[in-house]
């Protein structure tokens, strides 16, 4: 039996939900009707359990008007069965939710005393059921009551005790492991939604952190440009053209400055950065069938790394994975890494990128890596490319200065 997610409801009519998805199943979205119509295929694949019943109805032990009226039970059970999947996806009156079931519980109740032990088989169902449309703990008074009444009515009806052991046991046990499911998926959810929360978070505080810089930026440069231009205005009323000539040279000045300040706060504002170009480089590498091997100091602060030298290493990591993913065929594995290294005119953070694909070939490099290259020299460091191991792959080393001081200032 497959559950929906509660979360994802379909509107009134049928269609989509406000989240434009309709679920049937944990972690299954389906967009259009078509599709829940696969869906529900899929769940009847788990009614290979009613093979007991047919088999009973297929024996002819009973009456013609006993075999026609267990025929129609079965038919409405498994219509029952299949709609609990679709009503847990609308919104509605409670009782909408519980008929079904209670239909479920009925027909096996009545089926079970009147057809024989082999029907016993449909409490199985009526407990997953009830684990996936009482709502908390109650699917687990859901989940016992219906075991319960199982073996009320398997002990009254005589069942064999092998029979009672072999259908009372994929009772209980499917209905908790259903409930299991539930509470696994619920989890999931509430991971991914405190996930997009704190991106959502780090997103605005960034924007608020831009708007502060600005503020701070041009605040006071336009007051000082507005207070210069009254005053230049009375310098010339005044007849002082040189000292008017002064102060538009000042006002000039403080536009400049500002400008170069603004560019500066923009720029660092959209600089990349290690630990968000890691989480890209896995996703675009995933999708590549590429398997990542990743420094985990990759998504910790490095002393003396700058915050221009970082945004150039982050780059160089997002240069280096298009690479593999654009022309790395055949490669199955990239290992980043991020260590230091003592030159001659002092110390250099190295980010190396080296993959097991065809390697570099015998063409020049192209426009990224040449404008990596011009990246790195700005900052006064450097980048080499070469094959890997055994010629065999491509490695890319890209090389910035630490400055001096344990944190990097």
């Amino acid at each position: 039996m497959q559950t929906p997610a509660p979360a994802r409801r379909p509107d009134r009519n049928g269609e989509a939900g406000p989240d434009g998805r309709w679920t049937t199943y944990p972690g299954a979205p389906v967009d259009t009707r078509r599709q829940l119509m696969v869906k529900l295929a899929w769940t009847s694949v788990w009614a290979f359990y009613l093979a007991y019943p047919l088999q009973d109805l297929a024996t002819r032990q009973h009456t013609r008007s006993a075999t026609v009226a267990g025929a129609v039970a079965l038919a409405v059970f498994l219509a029952a069965y299949l709609t609990v999947v679709i009503v847990r996806n609308r919104r509605g009156h409670p009782a909408r939710q519980y008929l079904p079931l209670a239909l479920m519980a009925a027909i096996a109740v009545g089926t079970s005393y009147t057809l024989g032990e082999s029907w016993l088989t449909l409490f199985t169902y009526t407990s997953v059921c009830a684990a996936v449309t009482f709502p908390g703990r109650l699917g687990v008074v859901g989940v016992l009551a219906t075991t319960g009444v199982f073996a009320l009515v398997g002990l009254t009806s005589r069942a064999d005790v092998e029979t009672m052991v072999s259908i009372g046991l994929p009772c209980v046990l499917a209905g908790l492991a259903m409930l299991g499911m539930q509470r696994l998926v619920t989890t999931m959810r509430e991971l991914r939604e405190a996930r997009a929360a704190v991106a959502h978070l780090a997103a605005s505080e960034e924007r608020l952190r831009l708007a502060r810089d600005l503020h701070d930026l041009l605040g006071h440069s336009l007051s000082l440009i507005a207070i210069k231009g009254e005053l230049t205005g009375r310098l010339m009323d005044a007849g002082k053209t040189a000292d008017a000539r002064a102060q538009v040279a000042d006002i000039e000045q403080v536009a400049r400055q500002s400008l170069a300040d603004v560019r500066s706060a923009v720029s660092g504002f959209r600089r990349p950065t290690l630990p968000v170009e890691l989480a890209a480089a896995r996703t675009a590498l995933a999708a590549s069938q590429v398997a990542l091997d990743a420094d985990p100091r990759l998504a910790e602060d490095h002393p003396g790394l700058g915050p221009e030298e970082s945004g150039v290493l982050a780059w160089a990591l997002r240069e280096a994975v298009t690479n593999v993913v654009r022309h790395g065929a055949g490669a199955t594995r990239c290992g980043v890494h991020l260590d230091e290294t003592w030159e001659e005119d002092g110390r250099y953070a190295v980010l190396e990128v080296v993959d097991n694909g065809p390697g570099p070939g015998k063409s020049a490099a192209g426009n990224g890596l040449s404008g990596l290259g011009e990246r790195l020299a700005q900052v006064g460091g450097r980048l080499e490319t070469a094959a890997a191991n055994r010629g065999k792959g491509f490695r890319l080393r890209a090389l910035v200065p630490l400055r001096p001081g344990p944190s990097g200032e």
